[in-house]
């Protein structure tokens, strides 16, 4: 007796077994903000490496690996790392792909800090022999 082998239309994902949350589930509110008392003497530059994060391919759930590095000038504020860092564990679980985890740090960071410029890199592990590296901006207003 063969067995039938069930084919997937083109274009269509297989669904997983593995919990993927939804990006919407990530709060910003878990980031604290701290005075920058040498605000008035000088601009500083920031530069924050979390090189142990983790999310999930939205498309297969599978874990994805990366290092996320923040760059800031601060205008009036800076972040709390202990708060950054629960705050960057709550991607653990949700799917989302890497162009689109970047600029969510890069918008929730601009929202809390309002930074005079800010960079936030995703340096992505190697999926399928290919390495991701995603750069997103902000330019404060002048």
């Amino acid at each position: 007796m063969k067995k039938t082998e069930e084919k997937m239309p083109v274009g269509s994902v297989k669904k997983t077994p593995y919990s993927v949350e939804s990006p919407e589930k990530i709060s910003a509110d878990i980031i604290e903000a701290m005075e920058y008392r040498y605000r008035h003497q000088r601009d500083i530059d920031i530069l924050i490496d979390q090189p142990e994060f983790t999310s999930l391919c939205p498309m297969t759930g599978l874990p994805d690996f990366g290092c996320i590095t923040i760059r800031y000038i601060p205008s009036t504020k800076i972040v709390e790392l202990k708060s950054l860092k629960l705050y960057l564990l709550q991607f653990r679980n949700v799917g989302i792909f890497y162009e689109n985890a970047v600029n969510h740090i890069l918008n929730d960071l601009i929202h809390i800090l309002e930074p005079k410029r800010m960079e936030v890199t995703g340096n992505f592990t190697a999926r399928g022999g290919i390495t991701t590296k995603i750069t997103a901006v902000y330019q404060g207003k002048k």
